[in-house]
């Protein structure tokens, strides 16, 4: 009959043996702004771009509306960016989850413009149209290293091409297209980390099989 103290002790061992649960330390990243380096992040912020042009052209007595608008996609920008700060891959996807959330009321007012009247529909227009390459962009993004000039193209844009657009070339299909390929890119996001966390939720259970064997050999 083992002793209390005896008991505690064994416990303790047991417990100090027991690895450390995946989602306690799931997130790593060196660069604090490393999510400027996520094609998501670079659509994003050209989404935003576009959008506040377009509000800038609204009446002023939409001036609701255009505070809506401006403030959906400034959401899915900034959960974006806390999201990346976050300590467990868990938390990431919840502020992704808040992204994609904000992406989908963004969708919704392009929509409610187009039907009022505010916006404009022309079915030849696209972003590649406006002279922007999102193609490109997923090239740079992908090998940072020698693509330094490029990486904060929507900051940036050494071509001048968003600082001389108006708000007025903008049409539904512009934002159609950009909203569904940014949404696109998210949701394969969102899958690659719950991937992540359903193989290291299983790496953890396999930790504790082998030590709860090792603890059986030792008695």
């Amino acid at each position: 009959m083992k002793t209390v103290s005896e008991q505690i002790v064994e416990q303790t061992m047991k417990e100090l043996q027991m690895p450390i649960k995946a989602t306690s330390s799931s997130r790593t990243w060196t660069d604090p702004y490393g999510y400027r380096f996520l094609v998501q992040w670079t659509n994003l912020v050209l989404l935003e771009i576009l959008v506040r042009k377009f509000t800038s052209t609204l009446p002023r007595s939409e001036y609701r509306l255009k505070a809506q608008l401006d403030d959906a996609i400034r959401s899915c920008v900034a959960n974006l960016e806390e999201g990346w700060k976050q300590a467990t891959t868990s938390d990431y996807l919840t502020f992704l989850g808040y992204t994609q959330g904000s992406l989908e009321e963004v969708q919704g007012d392009i929509r409610r413009n187009l039907q009022n009247g505010f916006l404009i529909s022309t079915p030849t227009s696209s972003i590649d149209k406006l002279g922007i390459d999102l193609t490109s962009w997923k090239t740079y993004c992908a090998n940072p290293i020698n693509s330094s000039k490029f990486l904060y193209f929507p900051l940036t844009d050494g071509k001048g091409i968003l600082k001389e657009l108006k708000g007025e070339e903008l049409t539904y299909e512009i934002f159609h297209e950009l909203i569904n390929k940014t949404d696109y890119i998210l949701r394969n996001l969102v899958i690659s980390l719950e991937t992540k966390l359903t193989h290291d939720g299983k790496y953890y259970e396999i930790e504790k099989a082998r030590i709860r064997g090792n603890l059986r050999f030792k008695k």
